[in-house]
């Protein structure tokens, strides 16, 4: 274990510059600012305490096998206090290896009802629910943006924005625990709609994307976006306003079409269109750069294939299974009922075994 992390030498510097500035309220003036600085001192944090506690573990043993020369009597605590070192070396390690620079943020969330029609439908509205409920347990706030409902109550689609409360460690960051959902779900159950009892299968699809929280971070030049306006519509199609308020944005070089029409004006869904975006323009701005440079920390279990099945929820059977990572539980109930983090985490720890055994590459 003579390895000196010479790389942890800048980061520390790092973390007590910005520990200096948040010190500033001048600093917290701008709020953006203050957000970003916060975040990566988050992030440094969990690199100088993993720092600290190898030190602290590599003085130890160097003490106790300079003791045990002189005093045999000593040495009996030196295979745990190795076993300690080296637990402290892989944590050190894995923490200096480049997080996902998005993982505090927060997301905005999709889910499109796909095949299977009135049942597709259904199936959105419990994934939304697993969903809101899973927020819970995480102490996070969920924000409807736009909700297309069908006629038996389910979403054709929905739009949420997901957020943690305050500034967050990356590895706590909704954006950390989320990124892994976007898919296809595949659902198989006995529909309501279905009189002889027969198992149907069918899905839903979830798109997710990091929030953008300074609007700066992703310029957008006007003369590129084409907006129409229309008449807001319930479901079924029914007209549930007399005014134009429902926009339609089309961002003319991407082709990308977000669509509002929740809120009662054309002012406020206007601001909530831009808003999901420009959020979709960060993404794909992402994605090609991760592509374009073969990025060595590209998810194993996060691809950019939205087309792909990532997971079913077998109801008969009380199933789920994931299947990028193997993680199979007879617990569906539980995890749509917001049980959902070792489902998560299973994304989480295939991710990470994933860049610690390209580290260095």
């Amino acid at each position: 274990m003579s390895e000196s992390f010479a790389a942890v030498e800048p980061l520390l510097a790092e973390h007590a510059e910005i520990e200096a500035k948040l010190a500033d309220p001048a600093v917290h003036a701008d709020q953006a600012k203050a957000r970003s600085l916060g975040r990566r001192y988050a992030e440094l944090g969990q690199v100088v305490n993993a720092y600290r506690t190898w030190k602290s573990a590599a003085d130890d043993l160097e003490a106790a096998q300079e003791m045990a020369a002189e005093d045999a009597s000593f040495a009996d605590e030196v295979p745990a206090m190795q076993e300690t070192l080296a637990a402290a070396h892989e944590k050190l390690r894995s923490v200096l290896i480049p997080r996902d620079p998005d993982d505090a943020r927060d997301v905005i969330m999709e889910i499109k009802a796909g095949e299977g029609g009135a049942e597709s439908a259904l199936f959105a509205s419990d994934l939304l629910r697993m969903y809101m409920r899973y927020a819970d347990t995480k102490g996070w706030k969920v924000e409807v943006i736009e909700a297309n409902e069908s006629d038996l109550g389910g979403y054709k689609d929905v739009q949420v924005a997901i957020k943690a409360k305050g500034n967050v460690a990356p590895e706590d960051g909704v954006w950390a625990h989320l990124k892994y959902e976007g898919g296809v779900h595949r659902v198989q159950r006995v529909p309501v709609t279905e009189s002889q009892g027969r198992i149907h299968t069918s899905a839903a699809g979830v798109l997710v994307f990091p929030e953008v929280e300074d609007e700066g971070e992703i310029e957008i030049d006007q003369n590129d976006l084409r907006i129409d306006v229309y008449r807001s519509s319930g479901p079924g199609g029914q007209s549930v306003n007399t005014t134009d308020s429902a926009v339609r944005i089309t961002h003319i070089p991407t082709g990308i079409v977000v669509s509002m029409q929740n809120e009662k004006s054309q002012l406020q869904n206007r601001e909530q269109a831009m808003r999901v975006l420009r959020a979709r323009l960060l993404a794909a701005r992402q994605e090609e750069a991760a592509a374009a440079a073969q990025d060595m920390r590209k998810s194993q279990v996060r691809t950019v294939d939205r087309s792909e099945r990532i997971r079913t929820y077998n109801f008969p059977e009380n199933r789920i299974a994931d299947h990028r990572t193997g993680y199979k539980s007879y617990n569906l109930d539980a995890v749509l009922d917001g049980d959902l983090q070792p489902v998560v985490q299973s994304a989480i720890d295939a991710d990470e075994a994933h860049r610690l055994a390209h580290a260095g590459e």
